[in-house]
């Protein structure tokens, strides 16, 4: 009795418990699983690194060729619209501060680009947008071959400037074009498309429109078929109308997509460039023989280019810049005040 008191008392050793397995065995196999040191560490540290690296090296390419083609040269752009700089002697350049900036606020020719530039971004605008919704709004709706729909409405986005500039270059011509062969079959005089200001503006419009819509509508038939049928089948059990359940369902939750169509729209129309380019000819850059069409893209490439003032061009080019800033200001504004109207 004494003696299994004390066994009990007095536990066995790792060498007493297991007969014939030596002490220093036992005590590694109840090590076992613990990291020793040497390889596991440094396989530790490894994985640790490569868990925080990997993300920035996944996502470095972009930002090296986006430093690279894209804010370099930005900012020398930005160095160059505060110097004389001429194409002909690159090495060649003075100090003109806000100069180049004084000139253009001076300039009638920056001015009527300025002027042609939001006329002709008005009226290819407005009527794309509202095009874009009303195909959008018929393709919603179940229809025979809506796939096949929607890759002709994306046929003309797929087709080059130039192509598309030629064709219309075509039928807006003064002797022999489809538009005014139209026009004098309904009894109205031919008109000079290449030399008309309203009528080169319009003409110059067409071809973006032309080429813009279709890929606006499939923008806006996607953010309709988000648009949860509930919605619809309340306002039909109502007794909404289909246009009334597109005026007061429709309309009001594609605010947001057609906020991001409009400045969308807008940034392009600031840069409009190959499609007067291309419609002038000859005189394409200089935007017609009175700059008529002489959009804020074809004066920064005349002057950069033809002329070979590229301080000039520079600062012309921070002008769109700061334009376009000040479009995405006005555009963040009408959101804020859009999300507090709906949540009030």
């Amino acid at each position: 009795m004494s003696s299994s008191k004390q066994a009990l008392a007095h536990p066995a050793t790792s060498a007493d418990a297991a007969p014939g397995i030596t002490p220093g065995a036992a005590r590694g196999a109840h090590g076992r699983g613990t990291p020793s040191g040497g390889s596991g560490s440094w396989r530790s540290r490894l994985y640790r690194w490569d868990m925080k690296a990997s993300p920035y090296a996944f996502i470095a390419p972009f930002f090296i060729i986006f430093g690279a083609f894209s804010l370099v040269p930005l900012l020398y752009t930005a160095w160059y619209s505060l110097h004389n700089v001429q194409l002909s002697s690159l090495d060649t350049q003075t100090w003109a501060g806000l100069d180049n900036y004084k000139n253009l606020l001076s300039s009638d020719f920056f001015w009527n680009a300025l002027k042609n530039t939001l006329t002709i971004g008005v009226i290819s605008t407005v009527p794309q947008l509202l095009a874009a919704i009303g195909l959008a709004h018929m393709l919603n709706y179940k229809l025979r071959g809506s796939t096949a729909w929607r890759v002709v409405m994306l046929t003309p986005y797929a087709t080059s400037v130039a192509a598309a500039t030629l064709v219309f270059t075509l039928l807006y011509s003064w002797d022999g074009g489809l538009v005014n062969w139209l026009l004098g079959f309904i009894g109205i005089d031919p008109v000079n498309w290449r030399e008309a200001d309203w009528g080169s503006q319009f003409a110059v419009s067409s071809i973006v429109i032309w080429r813009w819509t279709g890929y606006n509508a499939l923008i806006y038939l996607a953010a309709m078929q988000a648009i949860p049928t509930d919605l619809y089948e309340s306002a039909a059990i109502d007794g909404a109308s289909r246009w009334e359940q597109f005026r007061h369902v429709t309309i009001p939750m594609l605010r947001p997509t057609i906020l991001f169509t409009v400045v969308v729209s807008t940034i392009g129309a600031t840069q409009l460039f190959g499609e007067p380019l291309l419609f002038g000819g000859v005189s394409g850059s200089k935007g017609g023989s009175e700059h008529q069409y002489q959009t804020l893209g074809l004066y920064m490439y005349d002057q950069g280019w033809i002329i070979g003032n590229l301080g000039k061009a520079s600062a012309i080019a921070w002008s769109m810049f700061l334009i376009l800033l000040i479009v995405a200001g006005v555009n963040l504004l009408i959101n804020r005040r859009l999300r507090k109207t709906h949540d009030g």
